[in-house]
């Protein structure tokens, strides 16, 4: 995993806040939890004591670059395609490295998509496939009919509809070629081993990425349905609606394959309560729970858990309904709405951290949020009104304003989003 380079603004604290200490304490948990996402490691054990025959390594994803690194140091591959996203692009010997956009597929892994299809069709023995998080934008390889504009346009809806994960990639696998089982398709009639790093709470393989090994989430009425469910189906551009409502094409079986899991956010979770000092007992109380769904009820659901003194860990992927025109992501909105809550409450002492396993929250360059009791004091003094950034989905310069934007950098891993609360 590549070195990290954090910055948090440690506004000065009141009198009687410990918030410096509370707030590198809730940081050190987190980064427990995001160096337990290692897919290095995962990777390296995975392939322990594996043999394959003239392999090809297929790696997509934000992980992809250290998956790939790992593989290679176990399998001496006749071909390796790495896809990842610009910030955590690196050169590798022996490997090509296609860089592209994330999350709103671009040029780039449109001709990526090209080139792994073109790897897999050509493969002379077996191909193992290094899946992560973010594959679904880094390799749109549009159906016949659909273009790379209107699948950006698709996209961009869905991130902006409040859709979760597995609904906004039902809906990307019925527009892709390489999705929903493509990979073993287009690799045929080699056997495909995909290893995984899992950004999708419940470990649904068919979700991350969008599954590009295992079979569909749904059929093309399914996504019809998706759409129309959003509210967005009459936005969607007509060649996606033509195409949705085309029968589906008699493709038969997927061919066999196998697939392993090398990291999780419940991996995660568990590595930040080591990292907080154990169970209960100690104070450590750990949500059962995915924290997924609108950010004002998961907000409200941390709240509802915090009864006493103590470190309380959530780990999940929340959704946002954008209407507004500001900038920022769900974690960041997630931790104004908690700040404003906490203040609704009463609570005087207090941190809570939520950020992006990956170093970035929506498009923006920080990972999340991280609040304390002050934090509403300090927007007040800027002459930033709470209410109205959250009204415009414009979080990010509501925690620049106050000094509390979580900023650590490319992590090269991703198992969704990890949340901590402090309270003194």
């Amino acid at each position: 995993m590549r070195r990290l380079h954090m910055h948090i603004d440690m506004t000065e604290p009141t009198e009687t806040s410990n918030s410096p200490d509370m707030k590198q304490r809730a940081l050190d948990i987190f980064m427990a939890g995001v160096r337990a996402a290692d897919p290095a490691r995962g990777v390296e054990e995975a392939l322990k004591n594996k043999t394959f025959s003239r392999p090809t390594i297929i790696a997509v994803g934000k992980a992809a670059c250290s998956m790939a690194q790992a593989a290679m140091r176990h399998i001496n591959a006749e071909k390796v395609v790495v896809v990842t996203n610009y910030e955590n692009a690196c050169p590798i010997d022996g490997a090509e490295v296609l860089a592209a956009a994330h999350p709103v597929p671009d040029a780039e892994g449109a001709r990526a998509a090209l080139r792994v299809e073109g790897a897999l069709s050509m493969a002379k023995g077996d191909v193992i496939a290094l899946i992560s998080g973010g594959g679904s934008a880094l390799l749109p390889a549009p159906v016949m009919g659909v273009s790379l504009e209107d699948k950006a346009a698709v996209n961009a809806l869905l991130l902006a509809s409040g859709a979760d994960i597995v609904m906004m990639n039902l809906i990307r696998q019925q527009l892709s070629r390489l999705k929903g089982g493509g990979f073993l398709r287009a690799a045929a009639p080699s056997h495909v081993t995909t290893l995984v790093l899992s950004d999708v709470v419940d470990d649904d393989l068919r979700a991350i990425a969008s599954g590009p090994s295992v079979s569909p989430i749904g059929s093309r009425e399914d996504a019809a349905d998706a759409l129309k469910a959003l509210n967005i189906w009459d936005s969607v551009p007509h060649s996606v609606r033509a195409h949705l409502q085309m029968p589906e094409p008699e493709l038969g079986p997927l061919p066999p394959s196998d697939t392993f899991l090398v990291g999780s956010n419940r991996r995660s979770v568990s590595a930040m309560a080591r990292a907080a000092g154990g169970g209960v007992a100690q104070g450590v109380h750990v949500f059962p729970a995915p924290l997924v769904g609108d950010v004002d009820r998961a907000a409200h659901a941390i709240l509802e858990c915090v009864r006493e003194k103590g470190v309380y860990l959530f780990g999940g992927e929340t959704t946002v309904k954008v209407t507004g025109q500001g900038l920022g992501g769900r974690n960041q909105e997630l931790a104004l709405r908690v700040a404003k809550l906490a203040k609704e409450r009463g609570l005087s002492d207090y941190v809570f951290l939520s950020g992006g396993t990956d170093g970035r929250d929506g498009p923006t360059d920080a990972a999340g949020g991280l609040v304390d009791a002050t934090t509403l004091d300090r927007l007040e003094n800027a002459g930033v009104d709470l209410d109205a950034i959250l009204d415009q989905n414009d979080s990010y310069h509501g925690l620049e304003a106050a000094g509390d934007l979580l900023k650590i950098g490319a992590t090269g891993t991703n198992v969704a989003d990890l949340q901590v609360f402090i309270l003194n």
